[in-house]
C-alpha cells in the first residue's frame, strides 16, 4: 500500500478544512449583526402563537419591532396585560392598559331560523364552497358552517352548532386567525368586556331578510332611537355598534324585535 498517497490526501483535506474554517470565521466577523439583548428577552416573553394579530408576521418580527421602538410593548393581544407588563419592564416603559378582545360571529342563522337548502358532501372548506357558489342556507350572508374557523383556532375555542360557528369567550385568546379564515368576514374581534353585539351581517332590506332568516336584522331603527349615547347606527339596512361609545345599558337589546342585538356567547 502506498502510504504517501494517504498522507498527501490527508494533508490536502486538512489544508482545505483550515481554509474553509478561516473563511467562515472571517465571514461571520465581516457580516456579524449585533442582536439587541432586549429583543431576545422580549421574544422569550411573547406567547409564540405567531398568529399575526399584532400586525406583524410573527412573534420574532414583533419582538424586533418592540426592541427598536417601532411597536408598543402592549401590542400583543394574545398575551394581554400580564405579558405587556413584563415586556414593559424589559424596555423600561409603562405598559399601559390592554383591552383584551375575543372573537364574535356576526350570524345567528342556525337551522332554527333559516332554511336548509340541501346536504353537502365535499371539501369542508368555507372559502372553497364560496368560490363554488355554494350556500347551504337560505341566507346569502350567513355562516357556511363548514368549520374553516374551527380548524385554524389554536385554542379550540370555536365549534359549529346547528350550522353556525360559535365562540367560547372563556377559551378565546383573540388571535384573530378565525376572522382571517372566514371568507365572508363574519367574525370580528370585540372587547371582552362588551356585552352587546349585533349577531347578523345581512344587508338586504327588512322584507327580504325575513324571507330567509327569522333572526336577521331588518333595519327598523328601533335600536338607534333607544340609544342615548348614539352608539347604535343603521348602515346598509344593518345595525352597527360603536363599542367605544356604547354604555351597555341594554335598551337596544330589549327593543330589538328580531332579538339580533344580543349578549355575545360565553
Amino acid at each position: 500500500m502506498d502510504y504517501s498517497i494517504i498522507l498527501i490526501t490527508t494533508a490536502v483535506i486538512t489544508v482545505i478544512g483550515l481554509i474553509v474554517g478561516a473563511g467562515l470565521v472571517f465571514t461571520s466577523k465581516k457580516f456579524h449583526v449585533e442582536v439587541d439583548e432586549r429583543e431576545s428577552a422580549v421574544r422569550e416573553l411573547l406567547p409564540g402563537n405567531n398568529c399575526g394579530a399584532c400586525g406583524y408576521a410573527g412573534c420574532d418580527a414583533m419582538a424586533a419591532a418592540i426592541a427598536k421602538g417601532e411597536a408598543p410593548v402592549n401590542g400583543c393581544p394574545v398575551g394581554g396585560s400580564p405579558v405587556a407588563e413584563k415586556i414593559g419592564a424589559v424596555m423600561g416603559v409603562e405598559a399601559g392598559a390592554v383591552i383584551r378582545k375575543v372573537a364574535f360571529v356576526r350570524c345567528k342563522g342556525s337551522c332554527e331560523y333559516t332554511r336548509n337548502q340541501g346536504n353537502y358532501i365535499g371539501i369542508r372548506d368555507c372559502a372553497s364552497a364560496l368560490r363554488g357558489g355554494l350556500n347551504l342556507t337560505s341566507c346569502d350572508y350567513g355562516c357556511l358552517g363548514l368549520g374553516s374557523c374551527v380548524r385554524v383556532c389554536p385554542e379550540q375555542a370555536i365549534t359549529v352548532r346547528d350550522g353556525v360557528a360559535v365562540v367560547d369567550r372563556r377559551s378565546c385568546v383573540g388571535c384573530g386567525l378565525c376572522a382571517k379564515a372566514c371568507p365572508k368576514g363574519l367574525i370580528e374581534l370585540i372587547p371582552e368586556t362588551h356585552l352587546v353585539a349585533v349577531q347578523c351581517s345581512n344587508k338586504d332590506k327588512g322584507p327580504q331578510v325575513k324571507k330567509v332568516c327569522s333572526a336577521g336584522c331588518i333595519g327598523c331603527m328601533l335600536c338607534t332611537r333607544q340609544c342615548e349615547s348614539g352608539a347604535v347606527t343603521v348602515e346598509n339596512n344593518l345595525a352597527h355598534i360603536n363599542y367605544e361609545a356604547c354604555t351597555q345599558c341594554g335598551k337596544c337589546v330589549e327593543k330589538c324585535p328580531a332579538k339580533v342585538i344580543t349578549p355575545p356567547h360565553r
